[in-house]
Order: structure tokens, then C-alpha cells, then sequence
């Protein structure tokens, strides 16, 4: 059995690669959770080309229904076909769009399923795809016909934690929480994505970043996403290391802040800050 190692392009950290080894060897969901940011997506992505399968990707809205990652069956467009006249009207299975798992389960070889932020759907949605995780096979009622799977697919569930999910869809899932990265392998990652930037540079971006995230009384923490726009952002202007360090970091906002905070309260806050600690000199 191919086992996942990390691309180069994604770096893994130990507990992840076997995680993603674990949940295929048990044949269960891998339930990914963590920080937004993080690379829970990018895992699924990164899975696939790594193992060589196709990648059948759901990413789930607050309106998804679990049937759709199966089929949908068109009734609107069959009877304007059937007032046009059209021929293609006495077969059913013209008006039926195969999902992404149906499309997962017809591979000649095993796929791996992204179910992107299963948590955004209604707190039933996981529960309404317990038969097809066990049992990997669904039934289409217009048709009458019994979808299978050739192979079980690998399936990568990612959730940002924005509600609970079931405990009977739990129990199906092999779980695993994406850390956020410490400091060298935040370093480890910049390097895939800028090899070229100057290490004193990186050194400073680092530093004003874990320090951010420090703040206490921060709304949104920047994540590792951000870190990266921030970086090429500062690469783009062409910021030298010194335009990054102060004699005391909180007495001036970080340059290009906007790539790292989110939202006005936590500008405000870093203002503040800032504020109170020039009127203490």
C-alpha cells in the first residue's frame, strides 16, 4: 500500500502523515480540524497527488444538502423538455446529475473525497451520510438503481469547529487536529513558497507574527495563510528587515497590517497599544 509522506509542496508534520496513513489502513473518514488557515484543504489536494488518485472535491455551503453529494434529479428542466417536445424526456436518466461521491465510486481506481467545512450545512447533514460512509453505496430512487462503490475512496473532512458535530458521525471517523505550526515549521513552510527570501528578513516576519498572535484580546489571529500574504507582500514593496523592527514592536503597528489583521476591532486594539505605550515614555 502507497503511503502519504508529505509533497513538496505541503509540508506535513509527523502526526499528520500518520494520521492520513491511519484513516486509509482503517478504511474511515479522516475528520480534519484546526485553525482556518491551516491547510486542511490543501491536505485532500495534497493526498491525491501524492498517492497518484483522482481528487473529487464537495466544499459545503450552509444550504448543502447531503443529497446532492450523491445526485440531484432535474424536474424542472424534464418537464420544460417534455412541453417542448423533446425526445430525451422518456429517459429519466437524462435529468439526473451524478455528485461527487457517485462520481468517487465509478473510478476504476481509488479517489480520494475532499468534504470541505462539513460543519457550515445543517446540524443533520452528517447524520444523512452515515449509510453511504459505512456502506458505500446508495440507491437512486427514480432510476431504481444501486450505485456502489468499485473502490472506498479515501475521504478528507475538514471543519472549522463552527458547530458540533454528531456522535454517530464521529464514531466513523478517524480524527485528527491540525496544530497550528511552531516557529520552525513556519519556517519549513515560507521556504517552499519564497526559497529566495533573506533569512533576516524572514527572521523579523516571524517574530512581529508569533508576537501577534500573542496579543491577548484578539479577535481573529492571523493564520498561516496571512503569514504567507504578508510575506509577498513585504518581498513585493522590496522591505528591508529594519522596516519591520522598532526599538519596541508595540509602539507601531506592523507595516502592510492589513494582510495579517482582519477586522477593525483588532486594528483598534493594536492602536491602542500603541498609543499607550508611546504615552508611558
Amino acid at each position: 500500500m502507497t503511503r502519504f509522506t508529505g509533497t513538496d509542496s505541503y509540508i506535513a508534520t509527523d502526526d499528520l502523515k500518520l494520521a492520513v496513513n491511519a484513516a486509509i489502513t482503517l478504511q474511515r473518514p479522516l475528520l480534519v480540524k484546526g485553525e482556518p488557515g491551516t491547510g486542511k484543504t490543501m491536505l485532500a489536494i495534497e493526498v491525491a497527488s501524492a498517492l497518484g488518485r483522482p481528487l473529487f472535491q464537495w466544499h459545503i455551503k450552509s444550504t448543502s444538502k447531503a443529497q446532492q453529494g450523491l445526485y440531484e434529479y432535474d424536474a424542472v428542466s424534464r418537464l420544460r423538455d417534455s412541453q417542448l417536445g423533446e425526445q430525451k424526456v422518456h429517459d429519466i436518466a437524462n435529468y439526473i446529475k451524478k455528485g461527487p461521491l457517485w462520481e468517487a465510486f465509478e473510478t476504476q481506481t481509488p479517489a480520494v473525497v475532499l468534504i470541505d467545512e462539513i460543519d457550515k450545512a445543517d446540524i443533520e447533514f452528517p447524520n444523512d451520510l452515515l449509510r453511504e460512509l459505512d456502506r458505500m453505496e446508495f440507491y437512486v430512487y427514480e432510476t431504481q438503481q444501486l450505485v456502489r462503490a468499485r473502490h472506498r475512496p479515501a475521504m478528507i473532512i475538514t471543519s472549522n469547529n463552527e458547530k458540533e458535530l454528531p456522535d454517530a458521525f464521529l464514531r466513523r471517523c478517524f480524527f485528527h487536529y491540525i496544530r497550528f505550526p511552531d516557529e520552525d515549521t513556519m519556517r519549513q513552510i515560507v521556504d517552499v513558497h519564497f526559497p529566495d527570501i533573506k533569512k533576516t528578513l524572514l527572521k523579523e516576519a516571524l517574530e512581529v507574527f508569533f508576537e501577534i498572535r500573542e496579543v491577548p484580546g484578539l479577535k481573529k489571529k492571523p493564520s498561516t495563510s496571512e503569514l504567507l500574504d504578508w510575506l509577498k507582500l513585504i518581498l513585493a514593496e522590496d522591505l528591508p528587515p529594519e522596516a519591520l523592527r522598532t526599538a519596541d514592536r508595540k509602539k507601531a503597528i506592523p507595516p502592510l497590517y492589513g494582510a495579517l489583521l482582519k477586522n477593525e476591532q483588532d486594528v483598534e486594539l493594536f492602536e491602542r497599544l500603541a498609543f499607550m505605550s508611546r504615552r508611558t515614555v
